[in-house]
């Protein structure tokens, strides 16, 4: 153990961040060390919110005060002292951002070295680095403006021709009469208010639908004296379809919008001039196109010595892609198609090549969403910056990740207040012969259920989409299924196909999008329960409901219900201070006298789910909802706790929670143990088989090797990812799969269950 600590510690005293009890680690410096326990057991609330802001925070205050007003603000964590700490570099789970222009080969820099290439050495020379981009004007496609995608608009989805602007003929959500959106036609002048759109003549439609943007040859008095006149369809092309606002309208637009592969770049994004020069008979799009692996077999095809330090660079860059498990990926791959597991593996592939040095990496359950063949290549990946002289710290569940560990720090014993507390610190042997919840599952031993019977079986035949080699297969009805194999082999595009082919009936579908949350939600606002509790305190103290609401009569008179004082500094951070007279409880003195059960409405929504369980047992409209989430594995949440804060995983299983009700009905769910220690994943399929008892059918996609050996029904899919998989390796009873030589969960199975023997 001494060794361990050979190269010094990072040294945490009196942590008190969230549920944190006032506790001491301490960290080995150059070494990989792993948190663990149970989910809300404060991890995250030590590893993020105390070591992580810590380091961002000194680290900015290094800058000037005018260059910090634009950096991110960190709070100041509840922390005696933390010594010898590093800057930290933060590789989280979120998925790296939605940008139509950004590719994989843009955000890496890759794209960048790629232009210079072509710029120097292409045959023929046609202008300069620029001239290779997309996203300026010299090289994107001028059809697309470098999208490599054009969007038709069904303009006839957009009005109703049965009637007129006052009675609403623009259908669009936003544009109906009255609105900002609707003055721009209703306050034109161009148009009879009261004419159907049918009647209009043909001058009039093109004026109402096609008309660029432009300014009007006197307009009405009504009319703004710098405002544009604008057709619907381009109108909706500009400030909806390609703007941040069409998120928020999806499904409508899904049935107005057609997207296509742009007819005259092919889906290249550029010019027909950049795409003519070509390196060894392959254009700069050609290049992008080919896969990561393939990619490195043709740049060694490449050997004028002009591009020679070029080609190392590339090298060196999509190298680290590769060994991460990336190889499947092509440098054209849009970044708002990858996963964030895909996400967080390609920044650890940008930090491998970089030449720093005495840093802690800080990471975020790397193992989510990667098989465990995936996992061996991460494992490698952080020896690897940890041999650089770094300091790797991260928070997993998964236990081969715990088993590549130097040291173990265990976080508990129970989760949200009962948490907080150091309850292990060593070696990955040291956990396993331990009396913690850790320890204690590392060493169950996997077993198999005995399959149920199907009721049926559903079909689906001939898949070609995306990476899928002409797939069929049979899915089980009235049991679970799962559907396993290395990131990128094709799972989720079977699933969609069996979405597809049972379109029409009655289907759970439980993503892990947000659905939706704002800012604003949390777990009392989603599961409606607010009112039901300010009526609670109204009825036991014989006070109006207002009284109990932070937004209105109850608010505290100081903060106006924040909880905090914000007070601007002009160049510095803003200083944020709990409000002195709530002490941020956000109610008034008087709404605070008031109590139900001895608590007061601020003591109540800070309890966790759990505690309110037995808190609300006599409130059945407060209870039956509460006990939802708690069965689902949440009841560590907060009641308080801001849904925007939720992983993934755990938002998926607030969606699930709200429907449980069901009987005969197919569930679909996307790794649903996402974020789970060994005890939750347990406690989540016990709720799965009460799912199928009530007679419904599961379909999951799920790496997670002891729910699996659970499953009635495995689909392996691989043998790897990309081009390299989109084929059914093993289709049958998961212990089936531990025979069969092409499964590569039948491999891990058997390998996991090797190693608990021993």
């Amino acid at each position: 153990m001494s060794d361990l600590f050979a190269k010094g510690t990072i040294e945490i005293r009196g942590a008190r961040e969230n549920n944190l009890k006032n506790i001491n680690v301490d960290i080995p410096k150059h070494q990989m060390t792993v948190f663990a326990g149970l989910s809300g057991s404060g991890k995250s609330s030590l590893v993020f919110d105390t070591l992580a802001a810590t380091s961002r925070r000194e680290l900015n205050e290094t800058f000037p005060s005018f260059t910090q007003q634009y950096l991110p603000k960190y709070g100041q964590p509840e922390v005696d002292e933390i010594k010898n700490l590093p800057v930290a570099i933060v590789v989280e789970q979120k998925a790296i951002g939605s940008n139509s222009r950004s590719t994989l080969a843009t955000y890496t820099g890759i794209y960048s070295v790629l232009r210079l290439m072509f710029s120097r050495v292409g045959q023929p020379w046609v202008g300069y680095s620029d001239w290779f981009s997309f996203n300026l004007p010299q090289g994107m496609c001028p059809k697309c403006q470098g999208l490599g995608f054009v969007d038709e608009v069904d303009e006839t989805q957009l009005y109703d021709p049965d009637k007129s602007l006052n009675e609403g003929a623009m259908t669009f959500p936003g544009f109906q009469p009255g609105t900002w959106r609707w003055k721009e036609y209703g306050n034109s002048g161009l148009f009879d208010l009261n004419k159907k759109i049918k009647d209009y003549t043909p001058e009039e439609y093109d004026w109402f639908m096609h008309a660029e943007q432009q300014k009007l040859k006197n307009p009405p008095a009504k009319w703004g004296r710098t405002a544009l006149y604008e057709g619907l369809v381009p109108r909706m092309m500009r400030s909806v379809i390609h703007s941040a606002s069409g998120k928020h309208h999806q499904e409508t637009l899904d049935k107005i919008v057609t997207r296509k592969t742009c007819p005259e770049c092919g889906g290249s994004r550029l010019n027909p001039n950049a795409l003519k020069s070509k390196i060894n008979g392959k254009n700069i799009a050609e290049v992008c196109h080919l896969d990561l692996v393939n990619l490195l077999q043709y740049l060694d095809t490449i050997t004028d010595p002009i591009a020679k330090t070029m080609v190392r660079e590339l090298k060196s860059k999509i190298n680290a892609l590769v060994e991460i498990g990336l190889g499947y990926l092509s440098l054209d791959r849009g970044t708002d198609t990858l996963s964030g597991g895909e996400a967080q593996r390609i920044k650890i592939a940008k930090y491998l090549t970089s030449s720093l040095s005495d840093l802690v990496y800080i990471l975020d359950e790397p193992s989510v969403g990667l098989h465990p063949h995936d996992i061996q290549l991460i494992t490698k990946s952080l020896s690897k910056l940890k041999e650089q002289g770094n300091t790797v710290v991260l928070v997993d569940h998964n236990p081969e990740i715990i088993k590549a560990a130097d040291y173990v720090v265990e976080v508990g014993p129970q989760a949200g207040s009962g948490g907080g507390n150091i309850t292990f610190c060593g070696t990955y042997p040291q956990l396993l012969a331990s009396d913690t919840i850790t320890g204690k599952m590392l060493r169950r031993p996997l077993h198999f259920n005995e399959p149920r019977k199907p009721k049926d079986w559903l079909a689906v035949e001939n898949v070609t989409q995306h990476n899928l080699k002409n797939v069929s297969a049979k899915i089980p009805l009235g049991v679970m299924t799962v559907l396993s194999g290395p990131a990128g082999s094709g799972k989720s595009t079977l699933v969609n196909a069996i979405k597809q082919k049972v379109a029409g009936q009655e289907y759970v579908d439980l993503s892990q999008k947000a659905a939706g949350i704002n800012i604003r939600s949390t777990p009392a606002t989603y599961l409606k329960i607010l009112n039901p509790l300010r009526n609670l305190f109204s009825k036991a103290n014989g006070v109006s409901t207002k009284l109990f609401s932070y937004n209105g009569a109850g608010a505290c008179p100081r903060c106006k219900g924040k909880g905090v004082m914000i007070t601007e500094m002009a160049f510095m951070d803003p200083v944020v201070q709990v409000c002195e007279l709530c002490g941020g409880k956000r109610y008034s003195e008087e709404a605070l006298q008031y109590q139900y059960h001895g608590k007061n409405i601020a003591e109540v929504l800070q309890m966790s789910i759990s505690e309110t369980v037995d808190f609300f047992a006599d409130v059945p409209k407060i209870h039956q909802k509460v006990s939802l989430l708690e069965k689902v594995g949440l009841g560590y949440l907060n009641l308080s706790q801001s849904m925007t804060t939720l992983s993934g995983g755990e938002v998926q299983r607030v969606k699930l929670a709200l429907e449980l009700n069901h009987s005969g009905t197919i569930y679909f769910l996307d790794e649903p143990t996402t974020g789970l220690h060994l005890e939750d994943t347990e406690k989540l399929i016990k709720l799965f088989e009460e799912l199928v008892n009530q007679g419904n059918t599961l379909i999951l996609i799920e790496h997670n090797l002891t729910l699996i050996s659970q499953a009635d029904w495995l689909i392996d899919m691989g043998p790897d990812a990309g081009k390299y998989g989109g084929e059914i390796c093993f289709a049958g009873f998961p212990q089936d799969s531990l025979v069969e030589k092409d499964s590569r969960t039948g491999k891990s199975l058997k390998l996991q269950m090797d190693t608990k023997k021993e």
